[in-house]
């Protein structure tokens, strides 16, 4: 059984706050979530889809819109359409302020991050909270099959899918919506075949420093260019870059961040991986794992920790670092294995280096057990379940 966790969280802060954005990659499910808060409202509720023609016309004059509507929540989908609405935003919570409403007037939705959070928090500093919608994760599908979730990736129609084909063919769909169509809409104008390519080898280089001098040289790009399409990647909630943890120790460390495609289910679709016999024979299998168990790691708690990985010129490595409350620094150690998920020495290395004060190797097996006096081994799930 499927349930949203960002349906608590929105409920929660459009209690608490004047105005929510809710972001995240096109077919998350935001628009249905957004559409379930109207229903449950009524004619407390208004909603308008700003790609449609007829909605931006509606929206033509904001003020008077904004106006007519009061006492609603007014739903705005798709925002980056028209950027210029928030600078009416700020002056209608206010005056509705005075008015004695606090909270619970405007939800906006978008595909990215960069516009929709760049014009906010130019215009709505105080009056607005931030709520990005993660595909589907791990304590969101109750008993069913991880690796299914891991295999299909978390966007719904694709893990919903009745059959693997079906999901394969979805996930190859929204991998060229988004080069032919979306990325000239939401992000700077980008040859399509050239950020396939891009996208692809970040796919086959999962979990790995960054190398952008490699990639502009087998791109036949600059290195500020490279940069600009992984920063488009980043900002459309396609890739994730993990910072390496900062430290005054005398030793080497790698400062290139890592870098993963974010779902992996499109992972997979992008190194044509279409069945779990193809991923667990795929070079790419490991690294697949545990960018999947990193994602479900950072998106599950309503406040996502700080997170690093740590790595020297010598070997020593924790995949993921999270630093917890203001004193504990969690290092955690990501296996595919299931018959005997022992992290190597560099990893114990590494934890005595940063003064860890956790241990935990994640592995896909069932049990939770300790591995030694400072070792903990447990499923995914479980540590999912402490973060919520």
């Amino acid at each position: 059984m499927i349930a949203r966790r960002a349906d608590t969280r929105l409920t929660r802060l459009l209690d608490r706050f004047p105005c929510v954005a809710l972001t995240g990659p096109r077919q998350v499910g935001k628009t249905t979530l957004a559409r379930d808060v109207v229903d449950r409202l009524g004619d407390r509720a208004v909603y308008l889809d700003l790609e449609l023609d007829r909605d931006r016309r509606i929206l033509s004059d904001p003020d008077l819109y904004f106006s007519e509507h009061p006492d609603r929540l007014i739903v705005l989908d798709e925002i980056h359409q028209v950027p210029e609405v928030f600078r009416t935003l700020r002056g209608h919570i206010d005056m509705r302020r005075r008015a004695g409403r606090r909270t619970g007037q405007f939800l906006v939705l978008g595909s990215a991050s960069m516009d929709l959070l760049r014009q906010s928090s130019e215009s709505l500093a105080g009056r607005i909270a931030y709520l990005e919608m993660a595909p589907l994760l791990v304590s969101e599908i109750g008993d069913e099959d991880p690796d299914e979730l891991w295999l299909r990736g978390g966007f719904p129609d694709s893990y919903l899918s009745p059959n693997g084909e079906g999901s394969f063919e979805w996930r190859q769909r929204f991998i060229r919506t988004y080069l032919q169509r979306d990325l000239g809409l939401l992000g700077p104008r980008v040859p399509a075949e050239t950020m396939w390519r891009f996208w692809q080898m970040l796919a086959h280089n999962q979990g790995q420093p960054l190398n952008g001098a490699r990639l502009a040289g087998a791109l036949g790009l600059s290195g500020h260019t490279v940069a600009r399409y992984l920063d488009t990647l980043v900002d459309l909630l396609l890739v994730r870059r993990l910072r390496p943890w900062a430290s005054d120790s005398v030793k080497r460390l790698v400062r290139s961040p890592k870098t993963y495609v974010r779902d992996s289910g499109v992972t997979h679709a992008l190194l044509e991986i279409e069945d779990r016999d193809t991923l667990l024979g795929h070079p790419v299998v490991g690294a697949s794992w545990e960018g999947f168990a990193i994602e479900n790691i950072l998106m599950t708690p309503d406040r996502p920790p700080e997170a690093y990985f740590y790595r020297t010129s010598n070997g020593a490595e924790i995949d993921l670092l999270l630093k917890v409350g203001s004193r504990d620094l969690w290092a955690i150690e990501v296996k595919r294995s299931t018959s005997y998920p022992q992290p190597s020495k560099g990893f114990h290395y590494a934890a005595d280096d940063v003064k860890a004060t956790r241990r935990v190797v994640i592995y896909p097996g069932k049990e939770k057990f300790k591995l030694d006096k400072k070792t903990e081994v447990m499923p995914l799930r479980a540590l999912v379940r402490e973060l919520e």
